[in-house]
């Protein structure tokens, strides 16, 4: 049992540090959601490797992250949108041409 939690810790540390190694070295928009969304899964998946006991996974842990999950549906959602718009206004998803933002 020990074994399968290490494993499963293991890759939800691996897959955080490929989340915001996409997230700091990447200057494409979509590519960086795409950071953030793996950062949610390996976070969900730590809450649901955390919640196991002998009697199965804790319902508060699966509660947790069903609710996690939904909220980072709209979080894409709302993101891709915005990405749409600055295309369209600005013709490029690439956050260093996009410095017009700024103050």
């Amino acid at each position: 049992m020990n074994d399968v939690l290490s494993i499963y810790l293991t890759t939800s540390i691996l897959l955080i540090i490929l989340g915001f190694y996409c997230i700091s070295s990447k200057r494409n928009m979509i590519k960086t959601i795409i950071g953030i969304e793996i950062i949610t899964s390996a976070v969900n998946l730590n809450f649901i490797t955390l919640g196991i006991s002998k009697n199965g996974v804790d319902y508060f842990a699966q509660s947790i992250v069903i609710i996690s999950i939904s909220i980072a549906a709209c979080i894409a959602a709302i993101a891709l949108s915005l990405i749409l718009n600055a295309y369209r206004h600005y013709g490029s998803i690439d956050l260093r041409k996009l410095r017009r933002l700024r103050w």
